[in-house]
């Protein structure tokens, strides 16, 4: 895919801008950090050339300043409340985050349990913390929160708060999930502070919506279909536009929250030092576009991806209609329709030829490979073969593995593990072709292709099982499936 974003001028340009923010505010300043740290795949599909970890490396030219404070709620421990794209609860992504942040070097403070109630999980788990002599803080639900500011306001609101015992310049408070109570954390922090005598100051920094694109840029769109099940819409600032005329974009939750944030700065330090929910971002990642078309044809491409997601979710009863709706309003005002994708519209067109299961990638190059479902594999794992039988220029009807090693696995399948169908999936065609590879140059040629899989599109006729999922994730594949689920032959 054609480079789209400058990462390099990206780390630079906002490290640099954090730094003068932090001088802004007396040498102290609570950054809430918004969206994913380690893993920001949707910023590296929508702006091409950002790569996933690049926030995170941003932050470390600020590592000798900064100190992290991971933010949970005790409600999201008490539902066990699950990160999608990792399958892990909350309360373990905690852990997960600590050590991530303690490998590249970081100093991890202090984890805030936030909507403290007394919940019994929410116990467990702080001494489970303690136990690992992590730093624990506690912060409660207020009541009429965030309306009611005369109360948040004093010391039986904000007040009430244990006080978090912070030592550096720069606090990044970074959470699980949205919703984990990262805003109150640092504005309860700045109440503590004042009282202290300390002058501390706030910011916020998410990528999305880019503030100084276009409202309905492409890439913003992204953004809101990204967010489709949180309900998240882009608006223009109409706080900014009325404070300095200029037109920036922000979303919906910021702007109605800002009158309640003005008061409380203004009931903390007797004047609020923003005049928008523009002017508390640090954002820069609007001033390293460098291709604005290929950024836009990225981020329609991830629209139809997240509409399909949607899709699949409503097929297995795990979203509402709504959200799909949304998504399709969204690919309207983005003028596209699934059919843009090139791949969703291959794999579609040799099922319908066929009437099989059919699977189709779309290469680096603009290459379309397609594949069938057959007796003895699946389309997602002929499709594999037949791509990395390509990319390493071997004949499309050279066998890579072996009937003597399929059979074997068929067998086991069957005959020991009581499955019904001896059909290979992709995890298991990934080890046969390994198991090969070791006395076969032509399979360890194609194995060796792998990493070229990295960033390609795919899409499939029906939905998958969460084991091909799971193998397209890891191989960095972009994946789409039709809602459609496959009618067994074998139950």
């Amino acid at each position: 895919m054609k480079r789209g974003f400058d990462n390099e001028k990206y780390i630079k340009m906002q490290s640099e801008h954090i730094r003068e923010r932090i001088s802004k505010f007396g040498n102290k300043l609570y950054l809430e950090f918004g969206g994913k740290l380690f893993d920001d795949y949707h910023a590296s599909r929508v702006l091409p050339g950002f790569a996933p970890d690049s926030k995170l490396t941003m932050l470390m030219q600020l590592s000798d300043q900064a100190e992290i404070v991971i933010v949970i709620s005790a409600s999201d421990i008490e539902k066990n409340k699950i990160r999608g794209d990792l399958g892990i609860t909350y309360d373990v992504d905690v852990l997960r985050l600590i050590d991530a942040f303690k490998n590249r070097g970081f100093y991890v403070g202090s984890v805030v349990i936030t909507h403290y109630k007394g919940q019994s999980s929410a116990d467990l788990f702080k001494m489970k913390l303690e136990k690992l002599n992590i730093k624990i803080y506690l912060h409660y639900s207020i009541e009429g929160y965030p309306s009611n500011i005369p109360l948040i306001v004093s010391d039986d609101g904000y007040g009430k708060n244990d006080y978090i015992e912070t030592t550096r310049p720069l606090v990044v408070i970074t959470a699980p999930g949205p919703g984990s109570g990262k805003m109150a954390t640092c504005l309860s922090q700045l109440y503590h502070d004042n009282k202290r005598g300390i002058k501390a100051g706030y910011a916020k920094y998410e990528t999305f919506p880019i503030w100084n694109i276009p409202l309905k840029h492409p890439i913003n769109l992204a953004y809101e279909a990204a967010t489709a099940d949180l309900a998240d819409v882009n608006m223009i600032d109409p706080f900014h536009l009325e404070a300095y005329g200029e037109t920036t974009v922000n979303y919906n939750r910021d702007i109605e929250i800002f009158p309640v944030l003005n008061a409380i700065f203004e009931g903390i330090y007797g004047e609020n030092p923003y005049k928008s929910p523009t002017d508390m971002g640090v954002n820069m990642a609007g001033n390293c576009i460098v291709d604005d078309e290929a950024c836009r044809r990225a981020s329609d491409a991830e629209i139809i991806r997240r509409y399909y997601n949607s899709l699949n979710r409503l097929a297995l009863d795990q979203c509402q209609e709504n959200e799909v709706v949304k998504i399709e309003l969204l690919m309207k005002q983005a003028k596209i329709t699934p059919d843009d994708r090139r791949v969703t519209t291959k794999a579609k067109e040799r099922a319908a030829h066929l009437q099989v299961p059919c699977a189709a990638m779309e290469l680096e190059n603009g290459d379309i490979i397609t594949s069938k479902t057959s007796d003895l594999l699946g389309a997602s794992a002929a499709l594999l073969l037949n791509v990395l039988k390509h990319l390493a220029g071997l004949p499309h009807d050279k066998h890579l593995i072996a009937p003597s090693v399929i059979e074997p696995i068929q067998e086991l399948k069957v005959g020991y593990l009581g499955g019904r169908n001896p059909r290979l999936h992709t995890d298991e065609v990934l080890v046969a072709l390994s198991i090969c590879a070791t006395s076969d140059e032509a399979a360890g040629k194609a194995m060796r292709q792998l990493p070229k899989l990295k960033g390609c599109q795919a899409h499939t006729s029906v939905m998958l099982s969460d084991v091909d999922i799971r193998i397209f994730k890891k191989l960095g594949v972009d994946l789409t499936c039709e809602p459609v689920k496959e009618a067994k032959k074998f139950i």
